[in-house]
């Protein structure tokens, strides 16, 4: 008499699947696992889900719980997660610990960072009692640039830099916006594109996480932040993380709190011996450039997840990336007609003040 030991799909009325046969996958692989890392089965939940195909779920263990990260193959590539996180270790960052990984089918278990992200304990209307958060962002920030070297990482260089400013008009001015791009709006592109890559890559590399924001920094313990989101980590500007950091995606703080957690970061990563440079003034214009890149990038990303990935969620942030833009191409020169031209794509009529009361 034979017996069937095929295990039962986990039930889970908050999981949902593309299809059966990636859930009976999921069983197999999860009760293969459970007794080696004492998983308790049944307490699995979900626990969120990002910008891509990944989603996480939260699992209780012997000794306390475990994340599980469930990424299609056919869509995410986890190999640079898990390298990326071996490195972060190594540098004595507080990150994930991959303790298992079905590379074939996309099933990793993780060590559990915690279930708050410091975006989610921030205070928004008191920045000042968010510096003991943001220093620890910083320290982790400076220990992760400590541990750089070269041909670890893939190259942030002019051919990456070109391919995510692209996202602007190709997703948000011609797909969003319905505008089509003449030949004039087409060599104002190409001429700011130019000058912002130049700006960007004159700046010495390091490892960079690439999202270094509140929303991927979890509150793992007193004084201690973790990362997550790391894979898509590369080798260049050291403007960038900063940049990052505050000059957030999800939230916004007034210049005088940005300034103080920039020079705090300058000061301390200048007598760590990290290159930004002697003069800050230079290092925060490094920074505002390289945040231009990225939120032309990224409100090209989130016109992307809208209208392609069916994820409308994100265009509701879309209005501070275009203030990030505006406000720093109004501060210089070279950027002036890239203003115009957001502006103009957005509808933005702006009095000529300069010329009032002139013949």
């Amino acid at each position: 008499m034979s017996h069937d030991t095929k295990p039962q799909a986990v039930s889970n009325p908050a999981i949902a699947w593309s299809d059966a046969t990636r859930a009976d996958q999921f069983s197999q692989w999860l009760a293969d696992i459970s007794a080696r890392h004492g998983l308790q089965i049944e307490s699995l939940r979900l626990a969120s889900a990002d910008a891509s195909f990944r989603r996480y779920f939260r699992i209780d263990a012997q000794d306390g719980s475990r994340i599980i990260m469930d990424a299609p193959p056919d869509k995410e590539n986890s190999a640079p997660f898990v390298k990326v996180a071996a490195l972060m270790h190594a540098a004595g960052v507080h990150a994930p610990q991959v303790l298992a990984w079905d590379e074939a089918l996309g099933f990793m278990l993780l060590t559990d960072l915690g279930a708050q992200t410091m975006m989610q304990v921030i205070k928004r209307d008191e920045p000042g009692a968010n510096l003991p958060l943001y220093l620890q962002a910083v320290d982790a920030l400076i220990a992760w640039q400590l541990s750089s070297r070269p041909d670890v990482l893939s190259p942030y260089d002019e051919a990456l830099l070109r391919r995510e400013l692209a996202l602007f008009p190709d997703w948000y001015i011609t797909q969003h916006r319905g505008v089509v791009i003449d030949g004039a709006m087409r060599q104002t592109l190409d001429k700011t594109f130019d000058e912002i890559i130049r700006h960007n890559l004159s700046w010495p590399s390091v490892f960079v996480h690439r999202d270094f924001m509140p929303r991927n920094l979890m509150i793992s313990g007193p004084g201690t932040l973790g990362l997550l989101d790391f894979q898509d980590a590369v080798y260049g500007p050291i403007t960038y993380d900063v940049a990052s950091l505050m000059r957030d995606a999800f939230l916004s703080w007034d210049e005088d709190f940005c300034l103080d957690i920039t020079i705090r970061y300058w000061e301390k990563a200048r007598q760590a011996g990290l290159p930004v440079g002697d003069d800050f003034g230079e290092f925060y214009r490094g920074v505002e450039w390289m945040g231009l890149q990225r939120h032309l990038k990224v409100a090209g990303i989130f016109a992307r997840l809208t209208l392609r990935d069916g994820k409308p969620q994100y265009l509701a942030d879309t209005p501070r990336f275009i203030t990030y833009i505006r406000t720093t191409c109004a501060r210089y020169r070279e950027l002036k007609p890239l203003l115009r031209l957001v502006e103009k794509i957005e509808g933005i009529e702006v009095p000529n003040v300069f010329g009032f009361g002139r013949q």
